[in-house]
């Protein structure tokens, strides 16, 4: 998971300190960190984002 003092990247939902969020595979490289050949700009090439997790 990320570091507190790491931006977070655009497809993050929250940072990775709040309640509620958990580590998922990117869904724009299926977690390879490239798209296309070039970084994947969703998950800044680390091919996971912090979502939210839970229901409501």
């Amino acid at each position: 998971m990320q570091q507190d003092n790491e931006p977070q990247n655009p497809g993050d939902e929250a940072p990775p300190d709040a309640p509620g969020v958990g580590e998922d595979t990117c869904p724009a490289c299926k977690g390879t960190g490239k798209v296309e050949g070039a970084q994947c700009t969703v998950c800044g090439g680390t091919g996971k984002v912090l979502q939210g997790i839970g229901g409501g």
